[in-house]
């Protein structure tokens, strides 16, 4: 649902509205059976690997604001931020199907199963990555930068999460 001021990306897709409406439901579909912090997790990687500014922003700030994770240290070198090795996992899969789907072995999901999650979670892990890689690059597809509240921010977290469009100014 739109707000009373829209976002840049309700903008970008206002002559879309099917489409966007499509993507609200697959993204729900998707969200609503995962995790909520590890959706974050895996969205943020895919997000940081796309270079998509906008889903970093927002991703990170849901994580920080929400879940209380460093997502500075996240961003930076997620291996020695604190998290577990299954997040760890989680962002690596969900990173490395957005790169290269087609690298992905059967191994990197077991590594996940190892870890602790079932074969649908990380069939979810796998589902978000790539419903991000539409949404993302549909965003900068279309131009639409970061909305500029992104400017409040911490100022290290705003520049870790910068990885692509800039923020639009105010």
């Amino acid at each position: 649902m739109m707000s009373l001021v829209p976002t840049n990306y309700e903008r970008a897709f206002a002559p879309h509205p099917t489409a966007f409406q499509a993507w609200g439901q697959l993204n729900a579909a998707i969200k609503n059976e995962m995790d909520r912090r590890r959706y974050e997790l895996a969205t943020l990687a895919a997000a940081m690997a796309l270079k998509s500014s906008y889903c970093s922003l927002a991703h990170g700030r849901v994580l920080a604001e929400q879940f209380g994770e460093r997502v500075t240290e996240i961003a930076h070198d997620r291996k020695s931020a604190g998290l577990s090795a299954a997040d760890i996992a989680v962002m690596d899969l969900a990173e490395k199907v957005t790169l290269d789907a087609t690298s992905v072995t059967a191994a990197d999901r077991e590594r996940l199963i190892d870890l602790g999650l079932s074969q649908d979670e990380v069939g979810l892990v796998v589902l978000a990555a790539a419903a991000r890689c539409f949404f993302s690059k549909s965003l900068d597809g279309l131009g639409a930068e970061p909305d500029p509240s992104y400017h409040d921010l911490d100022p290290d977290l705003r520049d870790a999460l910068v990885v692509g469009r800039a923020i639009q100014q105010r």
